[in-house]
């Protein structure tokens, strides 16, 4: 409802980056820039019915996943969605709101670690999201950054893109890390202000890139690009 993350987010970035936006919405909530007021969640039933449609609709060429909610959410987008070899999976593992508030429960994030993970192509964590990920302290180091990029890569994603946005430094910093152990460095100036919603901007315009078939690391340096800009902007 503010307008600063989610879907009205992925729309704006996936338009940005010359793609065309299906929607399947998990949840409706209710937040400010601050705070999270309330969160209604999607029936199964009908989130399976919309991303049914989509995939009816025309072809589609990349999927971004972000908010799920709940265990049932999981489970119905699992349900639904062809496998990565087929069109490439991008997951955003939204766990918090940049306010604070809680996105997903705890039966909903066991079965996203376990069965949805092996599923994407590419994992988008920021720092703290992969500690949760791996019930693990938040890394601090170039060294930690890597080995628990690594470690989310065991879980099963082709690649994980972790972001350096909660780091320190003149430069923000995301590493790209393949299952098959290639490493790349993504940097860009660090913005001096903040945005909510750039996490999802930024796994929806790489989305949009693999859709446009780009390799996968084109695809990530594009988005990176385009967040940056929104950064500068902001």
């Amino acid at each position: 409802s503010s307008g600063g993350a989610g879907l009205t987010r992925d729309v704006q970035a996936i338009r940005d980056c010359g793609g065309i936006a299906l929607c399947a919405v998990t949840a409706v909530t209710a937040q400010t820039d601050a705070q999270l007021r309330a969160v209604h969640v999607v029936p199964p039933w009908l989130l399976r019915a919309q991303i049914g449609a989509a995939f009816d609709t025309r072809r589609v060429g990349a999927v971004k996943i972000g908010m799920l909610a709940t265990r049932a959410t999981v489970a119905a987008v699992l349900a639904s969605l062809p496998p990565r070899a087929r069109v490439p999976l991008v997951l955003d593992p939204v766990l918090e709101s940049s306010s604070g508030g809680r996105l997903i429960d705890a039966a909903g994030a066991r079965l996203l670690r376990r069965a949805l993970l092996p599923r994407a192509t590419l994992l988008t964590p920021n720092i703290p999201e992969a500690a949760a990920l791996l019930e693990a302290r938040p890394a601090r180091t170039p060294a930690e950054l890597l080995a628990q990029a690594r470690a989310l890569c065991r879980l099963g994603p082709a690649a994980v893109l972790l972001k350096g946005g909660h780091a320190s430094g003149r430069q923000a910093v995301d590493l790209l890390v393949t299952a098959r152990g290639a490493v790349q460095r993504l940097a860009a100036p660090r913005a001096p202000a903040t945005q909510r919603g750039t996490g999802c901007a930024l796994a929806a315009a790489i989305a949009a890139g693999l859709a446009a078939q780009l390799s996968l690391r084109a695809a990530c340096a594009q988005a990176k690009r385009y967040v940056s800009r929104l950064l500068q902007s902001a």
